[in-house]
Order: C-alpha cells, then structure tokens, then sequence
C-alpha cells in the first residue's frame, strides 16, 4: 500500500505560500539549489576530514525513545526560561558568523526569533550592528571571542550593554586547522574584481540570491561591525577580524573570570565538551555553560557534543543551566537533548538553512518544525512538559556515552 503524501500547509489552504517545507533536509536542499556554490559551501562548513560534522548528526540517529501507548496528555508544555529569558520552548538561535546567505542576515533571524519567542545569540562576526538585531529582538544574547587588547574586549562588550544585549556568550577555544578533504570554498576579503571574477559563474547559475541583494540595492557586506566599540567606527574585514583572532595569545581560565567581571548578568561558556572543564568554568563564575564542539568546525575527532551531555549535565547541572549545541535538526532531537540533561538546545545550520531558503519566513519555518516535533515527542512519551523529561525516555546504547574529563585536567579519556 503506497504511504500517504504530507499533506503541506498551501494544500490545506491556509495561505501559505508554497516556499514553506516541511523539514530541515528539505530547507538544506533549497539553501543548496539558491546559494552560490562558495557560499553553500561555506554553510556546510567542517574541518579536516569532517568526522565531528558527521558524528553530530548520527550520534542523535543512534538514541532511540521509549513510548508509552496510553494515558497519554493533550498537553504540549514548551516554555522555559534560559539565560534569564522567558521563552517559548527550549531553543536558541546560536550566534553564527557573516550571514551573506540573505541580505537581511541576522536581523532576520532576529525578527523570525522574536516571532516565535526564543532568543537569539549575535556572534561578534555577524554582519549587521548589535543595535539592529536588539532592536528587532530585545532578547538578544551577545557573542564575544578572545580577540585582541583587554581594553578592545572591553569596549565590546561595553557596547553590547549600552546596545540591550542580555546576556554574553564567552566562545575562546579554536584550534584554527585548515584543509578540508573536500575542498575549502573561496571567501573573498571583500567584494571586489576579484572577488567579482571567481563568483560570477557560481552567481550565474544562482541568479535568486544576487537578485534578492539587487532588490535591496546593496552587495554582501564581509565587515564586522560588531569588532568595535562604537556603532560607526571603521569595522574589520571578516579575515581581518579573523587574522587577529589567531595572533592574540590563548586565554586562561583567569581570562575566563576576568570576562566574567565584564558583565553582570547572565554569562555563558560556549565550547565545553569535558567534565573538569565544566567545573572550572563554575569556578570561573559563569552562570550556563554550552556543551558544544562548534558544529565540527574546531578540532575534528571531537565526539558528538550529545554523547558528552550526560556526563556534563551530572556533574554540573544542578549549579549551572547547561544547554546542548550541535547536530540539531529535528524536533525529537530536541526531545533528546532535554531528555539527557539539557535546559535547552542552540541551532546553527537549521537556521541558515531556513534562511536561505526562504529568509525570515524560512526561519520561522524552521522554528515552527521544532516546535512541533518537540510537542510530538512529549506526547509520545506521555508527558505534559519538557521539564518531564528523564533519561529513562531515551535508549542509550552501549558505548554511546562520552566521559571526557573525569579523571582531572590531564587524565587520558577512559577506553
């Protein structure tokens, strides 16, 4: 008997226009279809050999559920609070960099955030002002690198105050590897000749994405304006940002409490994979911790950030919030982060993907999917709320689990 087709949302005749879709995937395939080939490619992102990327994605096929079949509820619970936000259910927009996927970038993401009622974190390599994103969402969350003098980190952060920002997300680790097995795309410095030169067959056979630029009467913007401490100062190229990224020495965990100083609200560590780690940023004074692997794009070899999850969660999580960051496409997998220790999840990929593909509404798209999806799993598993769920939802299979760190700082990872 053939499987009944997903009836979709135009179908129905909701108005909805027939750029909706119904799942991540297909939003990944669109963004595919109306990106220059670069572009995509730099979405897709990953280092090396690219085991990390992969390892997102499959340690979430790898947890199974455990259903009930009665007495199930009606009610679908979703709202929390994360980083002292009231939101709509548990997840977060995770701060990317320059969005040159749509000429309304971040600020989209933004608006399509504060539409369904989330938050949003700004990376500091985001292509539109602070000002603008607060403005279109006030629950905005400012990312900051280690980047540069103590007196410039200051002066960003100083900003993102001044700008509403409510909260800060500290991302310092980066191992900076280059190569990538299945090519690296061309990111130019800046829109020039050259830059014209290498992408003008990529563009012609993407004409929709440089259409929606012309419509606004503008070009991709490879600046940073959030690298400097005053709206309207003269802002870094992308690289150049980046290239004092890499020649500002490591910080250390005193760097991390002097951050901290830096701000008194609510204040995150973005990155932590480890056990120990987790518990020198409590003593470092942050308040949430991500439990993350930068979507595969820092040190490839680094496990799924899921499979590291419970560890850190039963270490911490009764001192800190702790949010999981990586692989996300889906709503059960939001179901399985919760499940597993997470007071909410952050969204990178699934996001852009919207983005690309149909802009604000794309985003809120993607949104609106995870929402659902989360809803269905608590129904299935027979809870009224995400703060029902328990580690006996999922099923764990043997060897899944990472426990990095719980030995001490140097101890090696247990066979």
């Amino acid at each position: 008997m053939p499987r009944a087709r997903a009836v979709a949302p135009e179908d129905k005749g909701t108005g909805m226009s027939k750029a909706w879709f119904e799942t991540v995937a297909e939003a990944q395939r669109r963004a595919k279809r109306r990106l220059p080939e670069g572009v995509y490619g730099a979405l897709v992102a990953g280092s090396e050999k690219g085991l990390t990327v992969a390892d997102n994605l499959s340690a979430f096929d790898e947890l199974g559920f455990a259903p009930h079949t009665a007495g199930l509820s009606n009610e679908r619970r979703l709202a929390t609070n994360v980083l002292g936000q009231d939101v709509s259910m548990p997840v977060m927009i995770s701060p990317t960099g320059v969005q040159a996927v749509h000429p309304d970038g971040e600020v989209a993401v933004a608006r399509a955030a504060a539409a369904r009622g989330i938050a949003i974190g700004l990376s500091s390599f985001a292509s539109k002002p602070i000002e603008d994103v607060v403005a279109a969402n006030p629950k905005t969350v400012f990312q900051v690198y280690w980047v540069g003098s103590k007196d410039e980190m200051a002066g960003r952060i100083d900003r993102a105050k001044r700008a509403g920002a409510v909260g800060l997300i500290a991302t310092l680790d980066w191992s900076f590897a280059y190569g990538r097995d299945w090519g690296s795309p061309f990111i130019p410095e800046k829109v020039n000749f050259e830059a014209g030169r290498r992408y003008a067959a990529q563009v012609a056979l993407r004409p929709r994405w440089l259409w929606d630029f012309a419509k606004t009467r503008t070009l991709p913007d490879l600046r940073v304006p959030n690298m400097v401490a005053n709206p309207g100062d003269p802002s870094p190229t992308f690289f150049g940002a980046y290239g004092a990224w890499m020649q500002t020495p490591m910080p250390s965990w005193d760097d991390v409490a002097w951050l901290r100083k830096q701000w008194d609200g609510p204040f995150m560590l973005k990155g932590v994979m480890r056990v120990d780690d987790a518990k020198r940023a409590i003593d470092a004074g942050v308040t949430a911790i991500s439990v993350s692997n930068h979507g595969g794009n820092n040190l490839d070899g680094t496990p799924a950030s899921i499979r590291a999850l419970p560890a850190i969660a039963d270490a911490v999580g009764d001192q800190v919030e702790v949010l999981l960051d990586g692989g996300i496409r889906r709503g059960s997998d939001v179901a399985k982060a919760l499940a597993l220790g997470a007071k909410a999840v952050m969204i990178g990929r699934a996001y852009l993907w919207g983005l690309a593909a149909n802009g604000q509404a794309g985003v809120e798209n993607v949104l609106d999917l995870l929402r659902e999806g989360l809803g269905s799993a608590l129904v299935g598993l027979g809870h009224r709320s995400v703060d029902d769920l328990r580690r006996s939802d999922v099923v764990i299979p043997p060897d899944f689990l990472r426990n990095l760190g719980v030995q001490g700082p140097d101890a090696p990872v247990p066979a």
